[in-house]
């Protein structure tokens, strides 16, 4: 593998690591700050998630536009530049109000996974293009190990610790791409930046029109939505239902990402193999579908980690949805296409914490009508079921 490839996958992985290194502090940073309850601190964990999705709504297309014209490289180093002082700025934040802004500037700069995926489509063949990108499910599942585990041990030493070492990881990543990356944007597929196809929903609307696609968009989205509800409420979620230590949702968690990791960088291929990249789709629907309503009724934290694996296998849905999409652009439109999936994906993250959160809420409240912690799991298995009823109506098409 060479290093260009292995920078992109770094940089997806230390995506989901900085994400995920301070999902098991964020109960505990936000009650530091703010003051009240787990429930109030969840619906504050919600919105800033939220203000993370809009940002990377808004930035996707425009990132993406921007790379089809400048190139893939300055725009990644950029963004991890930014992104590094950005977790500084949380590090040090002492109000709930830093921490809002530090969402907003890394909303943005989490924006360029559309940017990655573009490289990675620019330098691959139309038939690698669903495995590679299951190659970088697989970085980001590793990023989802490490994160919250590494932010599980960090706890130990404060709520901030875990800030520190996500700047100093992005930083060193913007170094060796520095050295490393090359441009794969030509003169050949270079394109004009148009703030119209930069806006994100007249991005969605233009693919949309594109024979299959608008169906493919909506499962993209609606899988995001049901997805969101692990890094929305997991930490909540487990410190309400099983008590929970920061070590032990940064453990749960780190589980969770291997077996994404595994279940896209090794099971993706015979997924594919055999069934075809519309026939994985259907198979990660119904893997989705029953781990969301194992999670949501089961009342044993050990059950809950052994059946890990089964709320994984679900990871197979976004590179077959990636790869049928990805061949039905042209070759000049990658970083168009991959930056409206951005979109797709932070539309969801803006409904999806909120809608979780507040449910997660209502149902732990003292005052909750009936107390079900796991009901935010039980509408994500809803969803799913939704987005496998759209896969089955829409018309079968040779992929």
């Amino acid at each position: 593998m060479n290093l260009p490839i292995i920078f992109i996958l770094l940089t997806v992985m230390i995506d989901a690591m900085g994400i995920g290194l301070i999902i098991p502090v964020m109960p505990d940073l936000i009650q530091e700050l703010s003051g009240g309850t787990l429930a109030q601190a969840a619906i504050w964990g919600g919105i800033l998630s939220t203000v993370f999705a809009v940002m990377q709504f808004l930035f996707g297309p425009v990132i993406g536009g921007l790379s089809d014209r400048y190139g893939r490289r300055p725009v990644l180093l950029i963004a991890l530049t930014v992104m590094a002082l950005d977790y500084v700025l949380m590090a040090v934040a002492g109000v709930i109000w830093l921490l809002l802004i530090g969402r907003v500037i890394g909303g943005i700069t989490a924006a360029t996974q559309s940017t990655a995926s573009a490289y990675m489509a620019d330098i691959s063949s139309p038939s690698e293009r669903a495995a590679r990108f299951g190659l970088i499910g697989a970085a980001f599942g590793a990023g989802f190990v490490l994160g919250p585990l590494l932010g599980g041990l960090l706890a130990e030493y404060g709520t901030r610790a875990p800030f520190w070492v996500a700047a100093a990881l992005a930083g060193a990543n913007a170094v060796f791409g520095w050295v490393v990356l090359t441009e794969t944007v030509t003169d050949a597929t270079r394109r004009p930046f148009s703030w119209r196809r930069a806006n994100p929903l007249g991005a969605l609307r233009a693919l949309g029109r594109l024979p299959g696609l608008l169906q493919l968009l909506l499962v993209y989205f609606i899988y995001h939505v049901g997805f969101s509800v692990y890094p929305a409420v997991w930490s909540y979620f487990t410190k309400e239902r099983f008590d929970w230590p920061p070590a032990m949702i940064g453990l749960s968690l780190g589980l969770f990402g291997v077996s994404m990791a595994l279940v896209q960088a090794g099971l993706i291929r015979p997924f594919l193999a055999k069934l075809g990249e519309r026939g994985t789709v259907i198979l990660g629907h119904l893997f989705s579908v029953t781990a969301l309503i194992t999670i949501a009724t089961m009342t044993s934290g050990f059950w809950v980690i052994a059946l890990t694996p089964l709320a994984a296998l679900g990871g197979i849905i976004p590179p077959a949805l990636q790869g049928i999409m990805s061949a039905r652009v042209a070759e000049d439109a990658q970083g168009e296409l991959q930056g409206a999936l951005t979109s797709a994906s932070a539309l969801a993250m803006i409904i999806s914490p909120l809608l979780m959160t507040y449910t997660f809420a209502q149902f732990t409240d003292a005052n909750a009508p009936v107390y079900l912690p796991g009901a935010p799991f039980l509408l994500a298995a809803v969803l799913s079921g939704v987005g496998l009823i759209v896969v089955l109506a829409s018309r079968r098409k040779s992929e």
